[in-house]
């Protein structure tokens, strides 16, 4: 523990840190900088579109947090640096940086290019290698700092129609879990974490790239980004923690892939490849930010706000996972001193 004004802060708490978020100009990443503005945060904002990445530095500063806003290629290592550099010059050292950058597309495999599948992979994967790099380097020496990778079920169980994509996020976990064992053999300060999410109604669906015959969806329930944004801001809070899971259907996912992943296959070959489209028809002349940012500022939310959970119990229960314990303790105690009683006047009433 810290002091600050005389009194102990925890360290992990992230009010008033300097943080970097990647992908902060829509989606998750969007949604995750409103929620570290309202905590007087220090925000490097990293992103390619310049419109929403100002319109999201607006937004911080009108919340009450800093924001510094800069045009980003994740997929870039040289462009990652010198955001890093930007950001400290401005706010001094990184304490948090959270990977959440991607891109993807909706097509099976064989109707994808080796180029397309390369720039998924170049901005979904090496995007957070890069950028976890490049947070390292700034970390490791000073022996402090936190490392979000946001990832997905997706990472435990893929899914048809998206195989760039979740190749990206296996590979994410897979690296992390490697990189967190050198940290722990080096006895570092230093923390990796990663949150796995859920479909979340992002403008993902507003602008991925898309070559089937209607318009996509994001498979199974849906979440709001706020929801998604609390657990990874949670995960910042709690890098001990190796995982931090968001929305039941992300661990019946990952549950489901350990113990019955002969039948997902089967399941999902149906499931999943309709239940990532609408009804609706795609428009072929649809724009999509595949290659370039589009123009403009799209916000956070995706078109699903009519039927997006803002809440996650499984979530819920995660952060308070010690409150619950103890109940569950209690109550355990309390049943057993009962049942110890009840035997007690039991025999007294047999005397």
């Amino acid at each position: 523990m810290s002091s600050h004004n005389g009194r102990k802060t925890d360290p992990h708490q992230i009010d008033g840190r300097a943080v970097v978020v990647t992908g902060a100009s829509g989606g998750v990443g969007r949604a995750i900088v409103r929620k570290l503005a309202g905590r007087g945060c220090k925000i490097g904002l990293l992103a390619r579109g310049s419109d929403a990445l100002e319109a999201a530095r607006r937004e911080v500063e009108e919340l009450g947090g800093t924001g510094l806003a800069i045009a980003t290629d994740v997929s870039n290592s040289e462009q990652i640096e010198a955001a890093a550099e930007a950001v400290e010059q401005a706010f001094g050292p990184i304490d948090v940086w959270i990977n959440d950058a991607m891109v993807s597309m909706y097509a099976p495999f064989w109707n994808i290019s080796a180029k397309e599948f390369e720039h998924i992979t170049a901005v979904t994967y090496l995007g957070q290698v890069y950028g976890t790099m490049t947070a390292l380097k700034r970390m490791r020496p000073r022996d402090r700092g936190t490392i979000v990778q946001v990832g997905s079920a997706l990472a435990k169980r893929s899914i048809p129609l998206q195989s760039a994509y979740c190749g990206a996020k296996h590979a994410i976990a897979g690296f992390t879990e490697s990189l967190r064992c050198e940290l722990i053999h080096d006895k570092s300060s230093v923390k990796v974490t990663m949150v796995d999410l859920p479909g979340v109604n992002t403008t993902q669906f507003s602008w991925t790239k898309n070559r089937m015959p209607h318009k996509p969806r994001p498979t199974g329930p849906i979440f709001q980004p706020e929801v998604a944004a609390d657990g990874i801001i949670f995960a910042a809070e709690h890098p001990w923690r190796k995982k931090v899971i968001v929305g039941f259907p992300a661990w019946e996912a990952i549950v489901g892939e350990k113990f019955v992943a002969g039948a997902l296959d089967h399941y999902l070959a149906r499931a999943a490849w309709d239940g990532s489209q609408l009804p609706q028809p795609a428009d072929p002349n649809h724009a999509d930010n595949f290659w370039k940012p589009l123009p403009g500022d799209h916000g956070s939310h995706g078109p699903f706000d009519s039927i997006a959970k803002s809440h996650s119990g499984q979530l819920w229960a995660t952060e308070h996972k010690k409150g619950l314990w103890a109940a569950v303790v209690g109550i355990g105690v309390g049943a057993a001193v009962a049942a110890v009683e009840m035997r007690r006047n039991h025999g007294r009433a047999w005397n």
